[in-house]
């Protein structure tokens, strides 16, 4: 199972913020394995953002944290179709432009899950459920993707 991630779940497993979060996050990231992730590129240029701007971190040092995260894990450039399916699910749905970009390229990516704190818990476009990693009760498509490696 493919699994989506959003920027914050990025920002908590390079050890910033909450401890219990980036605990989650790695704990997370390690047990999913590198080659069942994927990052849209919209997350990557969010990621460098907030490294640079809310978290103080110099631009080279995010540079090369955004570059390994794209070398490690499955990256997915964002298309027109992307840029539709987002504008029809924001204007249909609520949802903010840019979390919607990034929930309809996890889909074109193929993923079954997408791990954010900022997005609706259990909300399902194209396939793809939202789920909260660090909710009290994790969803069950995240339970078993975490249970079942590969």
């Amino acid at each position: 199972m493919q699994v989506g991630f959003d920027t914050n779940i990025l920002i908590y497993a390079e050890g910033f913020n909450d401890q219990p979060r980036v605990t989650q996050a790695r704990q997370i990231r390690k047990a999913l394995g590198e080659d069942r992730i994927v990052l849209p590129s919209q997350v990557i240029g969010e990621l460098f953002n907030a490294l640079t701007r809310k978290l103080g971190v110099p631009r080279a040092r995010a540079k090369d944290i955004c570059l390994e995260w794209r070398a490690t894990a499955g990256f997915r450039l964002v298309d027109a179709a992307c840029w539709d399916g987002a504008l029809e699910l924001a204007a249909n749905h609520g949802l903010q432009f840019w979390d919607a970009l990034i929930l309809v390229t996890a889909a074109e990516a193929g993923c079954a899950l997408l791990l954010s704190e900022d997005m609706q818990n259990g909300f399902v476009h194209r396939g793809v459920t939202v789920a909260n990693p660090f909710a009290e009760s994790l969803h069950p498509l995240l339970v078993d993707a975490l249970r079942h490696r590969g």
